[in-house]
């Protein structure tokens, strides 16, 4: 059986096509039929909590849900974007939360698995701000406002983003190869599978006399990206929006 892997989404209601293609894809029979589902973070543009009234969680909930009703574990570790997404949400989409860290048996091989932006630590600024950010306290702020008001923190938040993202050198916006070296280490495995980036990649390592591997998961913006994982390789592949599903066909 095959393991899947998403990161990156991104899903907002700016960008329906890509909506319309997560659910396609959950509801095909390569999900149904997978070992397990991993998403590994920024599922969403903006998470502003769990009781968030909109259209577009609820969509999500039944995608997520149809998975695990199929049989299938739904895995999901917060990014940068869905930080606040919790339990009461994850108990309604069937999601299995993971810590930004974790280490899972994938088809024998132990695989840590992050979303990726802790690795980024060239990225001074980008580390301080997800210091504060990822606090109880600051948490607990934020969501004791009103919804209206945390939409328009959110907004605030990812235009603040763009401009750092549009300013930034380019190298610093990956990751550090010591950061990575020093997490392989730190979970004592030979394989890690992030996201965040958006730089698509199999990366082959050498890590103390080791073969050792870094898997980097694809973005949503323009089709979506898919890592299937058996027990003897690893390979990303993109999935086509609706659109371009059907000029092919027409070909």
């Amino acid at each position: 059986m095959t393991t899947l892997f998403i990161a990156d989404l991104h899903l907002d209601d700016s960008r329906p096509q890509i909506t319309a293609l997560f659910e396609h894809y959950l509801a095909s029979a390569e999900v149904r039929q997978a070992e397990a589902l991993y998403i590994l973070g920024d599922l969403a543009e903006a998470w502003v909590g769990d009781d968030d009234d909109a259209e577009l969680p609820q969509r999500i909930a039944r995608a997520t849900s149809g998975v695990r009703d199929a049989g299938v574990p739904v895995y999901f570790m917060a990014g940068n974007r869905d930080f606040l997404l919790g339990e009461a949400f994850a108990r309604r989409a069937g999601l299995t939360l993971l810590d930004d860290g974790t280490v899972h048996l994938i088809h024998g091989r132990p695989t840590l698995l992050m979303h990726g932006d802790l690795l980024c630590t060239d990225d001074v600024a980008y580390q301080a701000v997800r210091r504060q950010v990822r606090t109880p306290q600051w948490q607990a702020q934020i969501l004791a406002m009103p919804l209206d008001a945390r939409r328009a923190f959110a907004a605030k938040a990812r235009a603040d983003s763009r401009a750092h993202t549009g300013s930034a050198m380019e190298s610093i916006m990956d990751v550090n190869a010591d950061a990575v070296a020093t997490a392989l280490r730190q979970a004592g495995v030979t394989r890690l599978i992030h996201g965040h980036t958006h730089r698509p990649a199999v990366h082959a390592l050498a890590l103390d006399g080791q073969a050792a591997e870094r898997i980097v998961l694809g973005d949503w913006y323009t089709q979506g990206s898919v890592l299937r994982v058996t027990a003897e390789r690893a390979e990303l592949d993109g999935l086509a929006i609706a659109e371009r599903r059907d000029e092919r066909a027409r070909r």
